[in-house]
């Protein structure tokens, strides 16, 4: 059986959506904190299991006759990510799970500037202690970010942002994609993954233009300083250290953090990824 958590998530969900596809619904189970919100799967035969990475007495009877298990990683950062992270590696590991895959980043790096990333890496070097067999998926920067930074720009005309850099935006769909062919098929990576990613990065000087050629309307993209945009998110309701935890996503894509782009996610699915401007077509 394939355990994957976080199954009512915008990742998870999708990816049980893909296991469902290639496997009968009795070899997929998944691990949530409300199993009431999976009753959907539960209705089509997916064996649903209340898990949280928080209370650690809940793990073995959602990990129980898991062959692999998906861990879908926490949206929290620092040490609590970590720390939740490394609960539930142990507990698959201690039931004896056959192989533990994550959702990890192109941009894990423990010097990284967008706090996430250091969580990633700490919770490979986890995963490598961990004594089981193991695959961290370094998926590229979800393209769903750009919905959130585009908001209302085809109401203002403006895209407003801190200075950033390239990002290689990759979608959820060919991610979620991506890691059931790695569940189901006959390859199965050791280690980090190389960088799945689409097949190019954009900045937001990009978008920008993309947005102006699909809509018929100038967008400019207009840079606003780091600390007014702190302030604009604090002001919109955003609690101040999550919104400058955000601010790194900018200071790391101005270093180049999210950059690469590698052929391997085109390769695994066998055909190119989805771009940003087929992503953002499809919502104008």
């Amino acid at each position: 059986m394939i355990i994957v958590t976080g199954a009512t998530g915008e990742l998870g969900g999708r990816v049980v959506e893909r296991l469902l596809e290639r496997l009968p619904a009795d070899r997929v189970g998944v691990s949530v904190r409300e199993p009431a919100k999976a009753r959907h799967l539960a209705d089509r035969g997916v064996r649903v299991r209340r898990g949280d990475f928080a209370e650690p007495a809940t793990l073995p009877g959602a990990f129980a006759d898991a062959e692999q298990v998906l861990l879908v990683s926490s949206d929290r950062f620092g040490e609590e990510a970590v720390r939740l992270h490394r609960t539930a590696i142990s507990a698959a590991a201690r039931a004896g799970v056959g192989r533990v895959l994550y959702t990890s980043h192109q941009g894990a790096a423990a010097d990284s500037l967008f706090a996430a990333m250091p969580d990633h890496a700490a919770t490979e070097e986890a995963l490598a202690e961990a004594g089981v067999p193991w695959t961290s998926l370094r998926n590229g920067f979800y393209a769903s970010t750009v919905r959130h930074l585009v908001g209302r720009v085809r109401e203002t005309g403006q895209l407003r942002a801190p200075e950033d850099g390239p990002v290689s935006w990759t979608a959820h769909d060919d991610l979620a994609e991506a890691a059931a062919i790695a569940l189901t098929g006959p390859a199965r990576p050791d280690g980090p993954t190389p960088p799945l990613t689409a097949g190019q990065a954009l900045d937001l000087a990009d978008v920008a233009a993309i947005l102006s050629e699909s809509t018929g309307r100038v967008i400019d993209r207009v840079t606003v300083g780091d600390e007014d945009h702190v302030a604009e998110l604090v002001g919109q309701g955003m609690p101040e250290p999550y919104a400058r935890a955000m601010l790194g996503v900018f200071r790391a894509s101005r270093r180049g953090e999210f950059a690469v782009v590698d052929p391997a996610l085109g390769e695994l699915l066998g055909r190119p990824p989805r771009s940003v401007r087929d992503l953002l077509t499809a919502s104008s």
